[in-house]
């Protein structure tokens, strides 16, 4: 695999992962930007370096993220007193965390798509909050 292919690739996780972690940012949440855009980045070189370093079955690589990122998104979720706070936020970190998983395999389109629609599931909840559409 040539360099620029795989730079193009963790800069797309990125650049993407950003757009969702802006969202985050600007809302006050916990995890931003810059824990989206590591979240994202990192699971694209992870994945990179499993298929094309250590040759290996990239299912697995997969697999271990998924179930790492949810360490972190629970890590993320606030109890207190029958309230439940950062639901949104891990959700939002386990989706760049796949983004990246797909800029990885090289699956562009879908991780555009993917971030694309989080990040209008996120403003679309922010104006429903605002308007007081949504309790």
């Amino acid at each position: 695999m040539y360099e620029i292919e795989i730079i193009w690739r963790l800069v797309l996780a990125f650049l993407l992962s950003a757009l969702i972690g802006f969202e985050r940012e600007v809302s006050k949440k916990p995890a931003g930007f810059r824990t989206h855009a590591i979240v994202s980045v990192s699971s694209c070189l992870a994945t990179i370096i499993s298929i094309y370093y250590f040759k290996s079955d990239p299912a697995r690589i997969a697999s271990g993220i998924i179930t790492g990122i949810g360490f972190i998104g629970a890590g993320n979720i606030i109890a207190s007193k029958g309230d439940v706070k950062g639901i949104t936020t891990a959700a939002s970190l386990w989706s760049v965390a796949i983004v990246g998983l797909a800029c990885g395999v090289g699956a562009y389109i879908l991780a555009y798509v993917t971030a694309v629609m989080v990040f209008i599931l996120l403003v679309v909840a922010k104006v429903e909050k605002t308007l007081h559409i949504k309790e």
